[in-house]
């Protein structure tokens, strides 16, 4: 069958066709790197994975583009804030970041172009608009004339003469229209700074995926992806640009993640309810929280909570319980009964069985990547199979081979089933437990310690190695109290300690 998607361009459930035969090229709007990731990311990027799991499932070749804004505001004023240059700043996020998603066990995407690496792309694309007639340079500046392109507001639904209401142009702007966004920025006292035929300065945001995707991907790619946040402004400014500097469509299918609640709230730094990935590994499995995003359609808004986590992890016992037991009884021998051809009635039927699972999955991720609907076949499988098994102390090994390779091969789809990345250590009793052995192995023991007392030993321990220029015990011990969700710090008075 056909994969059918919901297209936010068409608003409605399209046929997906690759502009290439057997290739699907995709675009998601990647991380602004000032912080460290947290679920709401994870939330996002969980669902393209499965979606792109589903491509190769499908048997298409995937090429998987997920950008980095690693120039932008946030960046430049968090940057300032440590007295560090913006560029070494995102830097540093960017690999924590990626490190936090490799953790979790999504898979990484086939190219992480950086906005800070494309600016001769962005100036190129923002040269081509004005030549078209859709932007114009005010003072070093250079803007997008929204009223020019007939076709803005097309993605969202938006009317340009209901955002006209109550829009204004801020002070500093050289806008012809409230409307108008920014293409390029002047130059800004300590800010990051590129030459232009506009004068020195920086791009917008807008532009730099418009660009990216284009020089990557080509004018026209299959599908462009996202948050759905990110819907307008900033993905409509880009269909704008694109298609304003090429005249050609740009990407042809539009998917939007559904948003992140928690505990039935909006996920906000305001609020203080932002969870970072790496703090949520500390005490959850990553197959767990992978599992909860997946379950969740990916254009709804799944409820996180604790306890919905708890739910999750019954279910996953559930999976595998049944995965040990068609993994048990493959391993038998049974040279009576060696075949699928040489099968008893009730074993022809757990047979049509695995067919109909795979056809259930099938159908389900066929329409529009119905994640709830794939995991309800895949534990109506499990159902049945222990039924079976019931029935069945001694099953065919062959029979059972089969079931565990369609089994394994529609769990690894919904991120199931991966080599384990990470192990949680749930309590602080444990990591104490740890640590205590850690310090153990240096010759040192401390009488009922507590964590603290633990940590600030062993980076005394560190200290202590690098006077005597044992510079290999030091950094063994930085790299495993980080392997432990700890990072170190050295100061102008010793180290000290935080957690990541």
């Amino acid at each position: 069958m056909t994969v059918h998607i919901y297209n936010t361009l068409t608003r409605k459930k399209d046929p997906f066709t690759s502009i290439e035969t057997g290739k699907v090229k995709m675009y998601v709007c990647g991380m602004t790197v000032y912080s460290d990731a947290h679920i709401g990311h994870a939330r996002t990027y969980v669902a393209f994975d499965v979606i792109r799991r589903y491509f190769e499932y499908k048997g298409y070749t995937v090429f998987y583009v997920q950008n980095i804004t690693d120039v932008d505001d946030k960046i430049i004023a968090a940057a300032h804030k440590q007295g560090v240059d913006p560029l070494v700043y995102s830097q540093r996020f960017t690999d924590r970041c990626l490190t936090d998603l490799d953790t979790l066990g999504v898979q990484r995407a086939d190219l992480y172009p950086k906005a800070s690496e494309a600016i001769p792309e962005m100036i190129q694309m923002i040269e081509q608009i004005i030549q078209n007639g859709y932007g114009y340079v005010a003072d070093g500046d250079v803007y997008f004339s929204v009223e020019s392109f007939s076709d803005y507001g097309k993605l969202s639904g938006q009317n340009i003469a209901e955002m006209k209401k109550g829009a204004r142009i801020e002070p500093g702007e050289q806008k012809r229209n409230p409307l108008d966004f920014a293409l390029w920025k002047k130059a800004k006292p300590g800010e990051p700074v590129w030459s232009s035929p506009w004068g020195p300065g920086r791009p917008g945001w807008h532009i730099e995926c418009s660009a990216m995707s284009c020089s990557i991907l080509g004018p026209t790619f299959d599908i462009h992806g996202g948050g759905m946040d990110l819907q307008f402004p900033h993905h409509e400014n880009e269909v704008a640009q694109a298609e304003a500097a090429t005249g050609q469509q740009f990407a042809r299918c539009w998917m939007h993640i559904g948003l992140l609640t928690i505990n039935g709230e909006k996920m906000s730094k305001s609020i203080g309810n932002i969870i970072n990935i790496k703090d949520l590994l500390q005490s959850w499995d990553a197959e767990v929280l992978r599992m909860f995003f997946a379950q969740a359609h990916y254009r709804s808004p799944p409820d996180f909570s604790e306890k919905a986590l708890a739910d999750v992890e019954k279910g996953r016992e559930r999976l595998y319980r049944v995965k040990e037991r068609l993994q048990e009884h493959a391993k038998a021998i049974s040279p009576q009964n060696p075949s699928l051809a040489m099968l008893q009635e009730t074993e022809k039927k757990y047979l049509t069985t695995i067919k109909e699972f795979q056809e259930e999955f099938e159908a389900a991720m066929d329409d529009d990547f119905n994640t709830p609907k794939a995991f309800a076949s895949l534990f109506e499988f499990v159902n049945k199979s222990n039924r079976f098994f019931e029935q069945h102390p001694t099953p065919n090994p062959e029979l059972c081979r089969h079931a565990l390779g369609v089994y394994l091969k529609i769990g690894l789809v919904l991120t199931v089933f991966q080599p384990q990345t990470h192990t949680p250590l749930k309590k602080e009793s444990e990591v104490t437990s740890v640590l205590q052995e850690l310090l153990r192995s240096y010759g040192t023991i401390i009488d009922s310690p507590t964590m603290d007392a633990l940590l600030q030993a062993l980076l005394e321990a560190r200290q202590d190695a690098r006077k005597k220029k044992d510079y290999k015990t030091a950094d063994d011990i930085r790299k495993k109290l980080e392997s432990l969700g700890f990072e170190i710090q050295d100061t102008a008075h010793g180290s000290v300690w935080r957690k990541k």
